[in-house]
């Protein structure tokens, strides 16, 4: 995953009427991308399809970052809030968290 600033030629998979279309961002928005294509859009406002959880996911990730006023300690007792919450709505995960210390 990385966080940059779109061309403007990634592709991102949406839903728009209720059908799959493809558009791209805007030149210079900040996206979340990776080898295929933009996964999110807007500073997370919009998430594509192929990156979203179903009841038949088994993997997921979960990025977590934060601006200031935000210390790096309330950042992870959100990450450890999460995760207990994924604990308890689905028992026998195997949940990893890392920070970047």
């Amino acid at each position: 995953m990385r966080l940059v600033r779109a061309t403007g030629r990634e592709p991102f998979v949406t839903v728009a009427g209720g059908e799959q279309s493809v558009e791209c961002p805007d030149p210079g928005e900040v996206v979340w991308c990776d080898g295929e294509g933009v996964t999110c859009r807007r500073w997370n406002w919009r998430q594509g399809p192929r990156t979203r959880l179903t009841e038949h996911s088994v993997n997921g990730l979960f990025l977590l970052e934060s601006l200031a006023p935000m210390s790096s300690e309330e950042l992870r007792a959100a990450g450890a809030e999460l995760a207990e919450s994924l604990e308890k709505l689905s028992p026998g995960a195997r949940i990893t968290l890392r920070t970047p210390d």
